[in-house]
Order: structure tokens, then sequence, then C-alpha cells
């Protein structure tokens, strides 16, 4: 059986807890908490008058139909957008998902955005990573710079956290560990799917985000891309070998848990209990 590298931190135990090879100062993959930033940097793109939550989604990616989606259903997941972009994945494909979505699929799914949707939108969520890729494409056209620059810039450099990447140096990346030590390689998540998933960060950098955004809201209200569970605000994350739930309650307790090689739904438990379990 491989390792299982774990990472913990907690209001109560701030310092992290690490084990079987895993490092709170190392990049690793998170997954879906990428949505966290995504979400917040359209209420502030939105807050510096670069757009509204509110817009179709037309206004700001032109060779889309009208669709009736806007920003916010996109954040929201009720934009009736399909989980997965459109185009079948090959089988050659199942070991890298997302590497072919690239930006030119992005475009083509764009020009048949009214043939993908599944439903009206705002009539029910379905958890979309199609739909954030979508999000992603009308944020990057209204701040007319690459995502990374209107992350830094709306986001992460007025939260003062530095250790978040597209493509972190090959030395500072864990990975994995597989078969007689070898490190199994990642998915492939900087193209188009890069605003739904494909953001790397350090565990510590990940709590910084959690603690600023969930309860100091140093940015203002959460943006409308965290979940919620009664007094639990939180997001997950989850690639083929890396697990991450991150949440704080209302009364400001908070868990960040990584682990690699784990199963998703056993980290997300795992986290849970933990929220419980502090005083």
């Amino acid at each position: 059986m491989p390792r299982i590298p774990t990472c913990v931190l907690t209001s109560d135990a701030p310092a992290a807890r690490a084990a079987d090879g895993h490092a709170a100062d190392r990049f690793v993959e998170i997954g879906s908490f990428t949505k966290v930033l995504t979400g917040t940097a359209l209420m502030r793109m939105a807050a510096a008058g670069l757009l509204e939550p509110d817009d179709p989604v037309e206004c700001h990616l032109p060779a889309t139909p009208g669709t009736g989606i806007t920003l916010r259903n996109l954040a929201t997941h009720t934009s009736g957008l399909p989980r997965l972009p459109p185009d079948p994945i090959r089988i050659h494909q199942l070991a890298d998902p997302y590497a072919a979505f690239d930006q030119a699929a992005l475009a083509r799914a764009l020009g048949r955005l009214d043939k993908v949707a599944v439903r009206p939108p705002g009539q029910q969520a379905e958890y979309s990573n199609f739909g954030y890729a979508v999000l992603g494409a009308a944020l990057v056209a209204a701040a007319g710079v690459p995502y990374e620059e209107l992350l830094a810039e709306h986001v992460l450099r007025p939260l003062d956290v530095h250790e978040v990447s597209v493509r972190p140096d090959a030395d500072r990346r864990l990975l994995a560990p597989g078969l007689f030590g070898r490190a199994r390689r990642p998915w492939t998540m900087d193209g188009a799917i890069l605003p739904a998933g494909g953001l790397w960060a350090t565990p510590r950098a990940v709590a910084d985000l959690l603690v600023r955004l969930a309860i100091e809201r140093r940015l203002g209200d959460p943006a409308p891309s965290w979940q919620r569970s009664g007094a639990l605000l939180w997001h997950n994350g989850a690639t083929r070998h890396a697990s991450l739930f991150a949440g704080a309650t209302d009364d400001g307790r908070w868990v960040v848990v990584h682990r690699l090689n784990a199963d998703s739904d056993d980290t997300d438990r795992t986290a849970i209990d933990l929220v419980r379990r502090i005083a």
C-alpha cells in the first residue's frame, strides 16, 4: 500500500502536524479549493467596477450565444452547465483527463454553450467544473490579464498570501508517492480548467486563505463559491492523488486537512470530525 502523507492545521493547533513525508511549506494540488479563489476574484472585480456579478456571460465572452447564464450562476453552480467539459474524454486521456481541454477546446464549447447546457439557468444547482472554466474565461476577458495575474492583483496580494501558484518550481512541489517511492504524475490542469481546480498552494497558505477570507473577512463577505453546511463554511478539493478540506465555523474554529493517496470522502470526514472536536 502506498503511504498517505497527511498535513493538518487547526485553530487549536495552528502549527502544522505533518506525517508520512508531508510538509506545510511544500506546494500541493488543491483541486477545487481553487474555486474559492476564482469566486473571490469575481466579487473583488465587481467591487472594483470591472464587471457585475449578474452580467450575462456574453457581455464578456461575445462569441458565446445568449443563454441567460450569468457570472453569479456560474459561481453558484446554477448555470445549467454539466459537471465536465462537453468534449468526450478518450480512453487514452483517462490518466490525464483535462490535458486536452485547452483554450481552443474551451472556445469551441463557448460557441455552442446554448446546446451544451442541460437545463435553463437558475433552476437547479449542479456542481460544474466546466462552469468555473467559463467563469474564469469571463474574468480574464474583463480584467484583460491572465488568470494568475488577476488572482494576484485582486485576491492574493490584498490578503498577503504568496504561496499559491499555477506552476510551482519542481523542487517545491510535493507529489504523491507511488510504488518503490516514485512520485506519481499529477493531472495537467494549467489549461482552460485552471480556474476550476488547477492551482497549487502550500498547506500553510491554504490555512491563511481560510482564516483571512472566512473568519477575518478581510475582503468582505465570503464569495458565493464557498459551500455552507449549517455553521460550517467550507470547500474541498480533489485530484487523482490529492485531497483537501478547508472549513471554518461561525464561532471561529477552523481546520485544514491535506492528504496524498487518500480517498477524498475520507479526507472530508476526517476534517469535519476534527472541527467537532475543537474546543
